[in-house]
């Protein structure tokens, strides 16, 4: 089972968290009964990025398959891993400022966050015991199944918002969390907590960015400077393939699990954030601020992300990995193509319609009024 990643604030919340953090486009107002889906009103910014953040979620779980023998594919899958949940996490923190526990966002909280949770831990339980043929696996709302770790992670998150948000020194506090975690084996995976404090760091940084810094990303000379920085850092993980374990960058197991010396893991905390950093703000100064014809996609992203798993395990099912040719080249340039292809398919809106009555569930008969 893969290690990977999500961070996709609802629309509705978004709408409302770009209009109170200023990222709407000028002349355009946010009308409280806006309908959750009206891009014209969300920031084509964070759209953006989300959508091409998820397309390298897709991709990466396309290279998975592809890493065994190939030092040039593990070496992207290095790469794409060392940013893109940084990245998600880094935005959801940002659109997680305004979070005050009120019975709104509670509500939200529950009904976009918990209840996907539980609906897809169901379901790709039910899945993999089919894929992965082992009818005996349990059902188990504890221990986050494949992608639904995230999901977990981020209601943890934000509930532990107004903490991070009355500390003194939130990141610093955050990352001496998660340099402790690395140090403790006995953590467990209920609710996958190894993972939601080695990330937490992430999340509370997006907590502390403003709209200003954002902007400084997207300057010009950061542009320029962020080619030769990615290229760089390909070359480094590719150096790095027989030479690290790149499991480090799925914040998932502490040093001791990872087979190395426990100094090694508040180390690789501490140059993993300063790494993954670089590489997001890299990311972040080449994602267009216009809208494009995939900015609509962006408010789509949780879709695509719960439901392309289900393509993603069943393709090593169905044995689509197994033609000798799928493992050149042309076709790791294959699989990246459907994989991306399948992502953007799900984020459309379409297929919103049918699956939001289990993704963004209104469930009015569950919550009291409140004025």
């Amino acid at each position: 089972m893969s290690d990977t990643l999500r961070s996709v604030p609802l629309a509705a919340e978004e709408q409302r968290e770009q209009s109170q953090s200023g990222h709407v486009r000028q002349g355009e107002t946010v009308a409280p009964t806006a309908a959750p889906n009206s891009v014209q009103q969300r920031d084509a910014f964070f759209d953006n990025a989300k959508y091409l953040a998820i397309v390298l979620v897709a991709a990466g779980h396309a290279w998975e398959p592809l890493r065994e023998g190939s030092r040039a594919v593990t070496a992207l899958y290095t790469l794409v891993y060392a940013f893109h949940m940084p990245a998600f996490i880094v935005i959801a923190g940002y659109f997680s400022r305004t979070f005050d526990a009120g019975p709104g966002r509670i509500k939200r909280l529950v009904t976009g966050v918990a209840v996907p949770y539980v609906v897809f831990e169901v379901a790709y339980t039910f899945y993999t015991r089919w894929t992965d043929q082992e009818p005996d696996r349990p059902i188990s709302l504890l221990d986050p199944l494949y992608l639904t770790w995230f999901l977990a992670a981020l209601f943890i998150w934000r509930l532990t918002t107004s903490v991070w948000k009355s500390v003194r020194r939130p990141l610093p506090l955050a990352l001496a969390l998660a340099m402790l975690a690395t140090l403790s084996p006995s953590i467990g995976n209920d609710l996958d907590l190894q993972r939601t404090l080695q990330f937490l760091p992430y999340f509370v940084l997006g907590l502390l960015l403003r709209p200003e810094h954002f902007r400084l990303v997207r300057r010009r000379e950061v542009r320029l400077l962020a080619l030769p920085v990615f290229a760089c850092a390909l070359a480094m993980a590719y150096w790095a393939v027989p030479r690290m374990n790149y499991a480090w960058f799925f914040h998932s197991d502490s040093a001791e699990e990872l087979a190395a010396p426990y100094w090694h893991g508040p180390v690789m905390t501490l140059t993993t954030f300063g790494c993954s950093l670089v590489l997001v703000a890299c990311f972040l100064a080449w994602v267009p601020g216009r809208r494009t014809w995939f900015t609509v996609l962006g408010a789509g992203t949780l879709y695509g992300y719960l439901l392309h798993g289900f393509f993603a395990q069943g393709a090593k099912f169905w044995g689509w990995y197994d033609p000798a040719w799928v493992h050149q080249p042309i076709g790791v340039l294959t699989a990246t193509l459907v994989a991306a292809a399948i992502v953007t398919v799900l984020c459309t809106l379409p297929v919103r319609r049918v699956f939001r009555c289990v993704t963004e569930p209104r469930m009015e008969w569950a919550f009291r009024r409140f004025r």
